[in-house]
């Protein structure tokens, strides 16, 4: 199980950081503290507007792409959830069938705060699937953004569980692979290299197939005539993989960019993130400014 910030627990923590910023301010014995609380303030927000916008772009720049037909590297699906072939998962409390699942277990103290004392999701993989094809979905590192939440309370614990359902509305932008058929990459120095490496560890077998002249070693030609040998069942190898359809695959780009999963379609996401950035703008310029101008009083 692993556990991660999505952007609206990263957007609400920002307004938590707000009021923490300002409670120290507010319980400070000099008002010289406030212009630099408001600019604290400008900057978290100014780094939240960044997430947000940076989400927002992602999306609203990258098309939707069909399974089948989708591009090696960065894409956008739209299809429906499903789980893989003889696999299942159930939610962790209430064993509910599910593609994937989050959850959070909050306890109560005596003062009546809430505090997280577990937490954890789902990483199994689950299959994508639109009219054209079926994508694996590995969600491990991504960001789930969903609208099924059941929260409920037993004594002074209160569990709180996120869902995917099998034939949800899946919304995926991450990066697409496909492993083995016609879009995977060979390396075929590479292959020919590592089968001919295996052969040496063989000696006695590799003596037998090439050493012609029998005296105990391969010279140049022989060596050469391993290499020829090599080189054909590489190629019949690699002929054999690219008539296969191969395995399409959405996981987390190496590069940092989003990897996000959602039963959102994308317009509300990019709404939003759009609604969110401003939020976060407003503060920015709002706080920053304020911070100015008590800088400027306090110096008049």
């Amino acid at each position: 199980m692993r556990s991660r910030f999505r952007i609206q627990s990263t957007n609400w923590l920002t307004g938590g950081v707000h009021f923490l910023i300002l409670g120290i301010a507010a319980q400070a014995d000099t008002p010289a503290v406030w212009p630099y609380a408001l600019a604290a303030m400008s900057l978290v927000s100014f780094a939240a507007w960044v997430a947000n916008y940076r989400r927002y772009r992602q999306i609203a720049d990258t098309p939707t792409s069909r399974v089948a037909s989708a591009a090696q590297g960065y894409v956008e699906l739209l299809g429906r959830s499903a789980l893989l072939p003889g696999a299942v998962l159930l939610t962790k409390f209430r064993q509910l069938p599910c593609a994937w699942y989050r959850y959070q277990v909050e306890e109560k103290s005596s003062d009546n705060k809430w505090s997280v004392r577990d937490h954890g999701e789902s990483d199994d993989p689950f299959l994508l699937i639109d009219n054209s094809g079926k994508c694996v979905i590995d969600p491990e590192h991504a960001e789930v953004i969903t609208s099924r939440r059941e929260t409920w309370s037993e004594g002074d614990y209160r569990y709180t569980e996120w869902l995917l359902l099998p034939k949800d509305r899946l919304y995926a932008i991450g990066e697409f692979a496909t492993i083995g058929g016609a879009g995977s990459e060979l390396d075929f120095d590479g292959d020919v290299g590592a089968l001919l490496a295996a052969w040496k560890k063989n000696q006695p077998r590799l003596l037998e197939r090439f050493d012609l002249n029998r005296d105990g070693s391969l010279d140049l030609k022989e060596w050469q005539l391993a290499r020829r040998q090599a080189q054909r069942e590489v190629e019949a190898q690699h002929r054999e993989i690219r008539m296969t359809d191969g395995t399409h695959v959405l996981r987390k780009p190496a590069d940092g960019r989003l990897f996000l999963l959602s039963n959102y379609l994308p317009d509300k996401l990019r709404q939003t993130y759009l609604i969110w950035g401003w939020m976060h703008i407003v503060i920015f310029v709002g706080a920053g400014g304020g911070a100015l101008t008590l800088l400027q009083w306090s110096n008049a």
